[in-house]
């Protein structure tokens, strides 16, 4: 199945691209339908993949080593996970549970680096794209931890 690149334009990813950048990203990606439940991966499980939710979102839990597991962030179109695993193999530190119907794009490490000849620019503008994702990430979580601190002690950080 054909993925046009206009899929991509309204992610992360896609507004660092150029509509013909688009389509050749999109030729190497494959498209996967999450059901309402279902998991895109699991915590603890490794891969390649760099996912692209172009429709729908994603509930980011974590085990709490309490016998379940809380609900850190929700996910929506247009952003992207499994950022670690795709950059260095290294394990996924939370489970993606569909909220819903949703739509991912996929794209393998190895497919990625195969552009790396014909098309670096693209690699450049998703590698910075995957940055930006991250920074977010760091972002979220350094304020969170300040507003948990904030919450436990009011007078925390106050000079």
């Amino acid at each position: 199945m054909t993925i046009e690149g206009s899929v991509l334009k309204d992610t992360i990813i896609g507004r660092e691209l150029t509509a013909e950048q688009c389509q050749i990203l999109a030729s190497v990606c494959l498209q996967k339908t999450i059901a309402n439940g279902q998991l895109l991966f699991a915590e603890g499980a490794s891969s390649n993949t760099l996912f692209i939710i172009t429709a729908g979102r994603f509930a980011v839990s974590r085990d709490t080593g309490r016998g379940f597991s809380d609900t850190v962030h929700l996910l929506a179109a247009g952003e992207l996970a499994g950022e670690s695993g795709f950059l260095d193999g290294s394990a996924h530190s939370a489970t993606l549970r569909a909220v819903g119907d949703a739509t991912v794009l996929t794209i393998e490490r190895v497919q990625l680096e195969a552009l790396l000849i014909d098309h670096p620019i693209i690699v450049y503008k998703v590698m910075r794209a995957i940055v930006y994702s991250i920074r977010e990430i760091t972002r979220r979580m350094n304020q969170q931890h300040q507003q948990m601190l904030h919450y436990i002690n009011p007078d925390c950080g106050r000079f």
